[in-house]
């Protein structure tokens, strides 16, 4: 029988005012008859609910159990590694039982270890790490407008692509995001540990205007928000944010619970993006792909471009319930931009050996790149910096002063990057190579020219042969 509210007593007992009797009463509710008369008489006394309330003990929600046996049962149940409810109850009886105590039962034992603050539990058995990762407070600081503050970050891919050998090999990815809105503001894909020439570059696509107009975030963040890797810790990244007036800000070491947003986007890419491509690397898989790997590191950025840009910063992000791109320029703020972008570039851009300017320009990985500004520099020693994704063009700075733009005739109409170069470049001496052997079997194959030969004399007796004497042997005699 459920246990009934003083309110449902109250209704039962009406219905035998009413005229019912009590068996029939007793009958279809289940309550004995017994019970329902005692609780008439404890109405007929006290005519409200509350007489017919069950009486609490006066002990109620305190412990029968000494409390230095509590303290006991604590002080056990807190060891490390943790012991086992059954262990902490022995323990305790053996204890009690030597100093004449009532030994607490099994349940009264688990029910106090139970009661420990979890918080207590966790720093006592697993350390001050996990104590901080659960149970510290985070202060999760939220930008208020647009390039406030940017986080940025790297992450090892699960999926393979194939390197210049062939070989499948795991990519890197680094990303920089917008605290704000959570649009990603710039992104690079490199094979090999993170540099700071990979952070300067995603942070180099980050500040200036993209080409592609469904992709407008650029400008310059007031905070850059990164860990303590040795390339962010860089000086040359400190001299970038320094030049730029961007404050640069590190986490905690060990503490990662501050780039949360950008954890996320990295599990939006694990799992909406990655499953889908060949080579992919599902965990568990100790690093091997389900797929062949067939993509090159071209073919994925150009794919990691589509997602980001048409997917990741169009659709509305569960938190901010807006899309990234959209709740980016939703304000109609005018971004910061760098007060000279030559002085950006010379910072952030890969920076190539020395170039003496020639009569035609500038020879630079094979490449010829002309520029007027180039006529007056004949002869002088330059420094190169290039885009690794578009050598189209490349910056110019003479003394560590920006010259010019120089461009490549065959490639500025179209963005090439200096792989794809270099392997046009390969593939064309190979096809050359190729014809070369065949071209040189062909000619092994044709008779021998005897054209301007000597013919041989007529009616001449040939000159015999003088062939060698044998050699000398030891001589054997009979009488040996």
């Amino acid at each position: 029988m459920a246990q009934l509210t003083p309110q449902e007593k109250v209704m039962l007992l009406r219905q035998h005012e009413d005229g019912v009797p009590w068996t029939r009463i007793a009958a279809e509710s289940g309550v004995p008859l017994r019970t329902l008369t005692r609780w008439s008489a404890k109405y007929r006394a006290a005519p409200t609910s509350r007489g017919l309330q069950r009486p609490h003990r006066a002990d109620r929600g305190t412990r029968r159990i000494p409390s230095e046996l509590v303290e006991m049962i604590e002080a056990l149940a807190l060891g490390c590694p943790e012991p086992t409810a059954a262990f902490v109850h022995r323990r305790v009886g053996d204890i009690a039982n030597d100093r004449g105590l009532t030994a607490p039962s099994y349940s009264s034992v688990r029910a106090i270890i139970g009661a420990i603050d979890p918080g207590l539990r966790t720093l006592a058995q697993d350390g001050d790490t996990a104590y901080r990762d659960r149970f510290e407070l985070v202060l999760r600081r939220t930008a208020a407008r647009p390039n406030e503050q940017w986080q940025a970050d790297h992450t090892l891919l699960d999926v393979a692509v194939l390197d210049k050998t062939g070989a499948p090999v795991r990519p890197w990815l680094t990303v920089l995001l917008d605290d704000y809105s959570r649009v990603t503001t710039g992104y690079t894909l490199f094979l090999g540990s993170p540099t700071a020439e990979q952070t300067a570059l995603a942070l180099h696509q980050a500040i200036n205007p993209k080409t592609d107009p469904a992709w407008p975030v650029c400008g310059l963040p007031e905070v850059l928000y990164s860990d303590h890797g040795s390339d962010f810790t860089s000086a040359r990244l400190e001299r970038v944010c320094l030049d730029t007036h961007i404050q640069l800000i590190h986490s905690r070491i060990g503490v990662p619970q501050g780039r949360g947003k950008i954890e996320r986007f990295y599990g939006s890419i694990t799992t909406e993006l990655l499953p889908h491509l060949p080579g992919h690397i599902p965990h568990g898989t100790n690093g091997e792909p389900i797929t062949p790997a067939t993509l090159t590191l071209e073919q994925l950025d150009a794919i990691m471009e589509q997602f980001i840009v048409t997917e990741y910063n169009q659709r509305p992000h569960s938190e901010t319930g807006e899309a990234p791109a959209h709740r980016w320029g939703a304000s109609g703020f005018i971004p910061r931009a760098p007060a000279h972008p030559e002085d950006l570039d010379l910072l952030l851009l890969t920076a190539a050996a020395t170039r003496k300017v020639q009569r035609d320009g500038i020879q630079f990985a094979s490449t010829r790149y002309v520029s007027p500004v180039l006529a007056a520099y004949v002869g002088e020693h330059v420094t190169v910096r290039f885009n690794p994704r578009d050598v189209g063009e490349i910056r110019v700075y003479f003394n560590d002063e920006y010259l010019c733009r120089a461009i490549a005739p065959e490639l500025a109409a179209e963005s090439i990057s200096l792989h794809e170069l270099q392997a046009a470049r390969s593939q064309r001496r190979r096809d050359l190579k190729q014809q070369l052997r065949q071209r040189r079997s062909l000619a092994d194959a044709l008779p021998t020219d005897t054209r301007y030969l000597p013919p041989a004399p007529a009616n001449e007796e040939p000159v015999p042969i003088e062939e060698d004497p044998p050699p000398h042997g030891l001589r054997l005699y009979a009488t040996e």
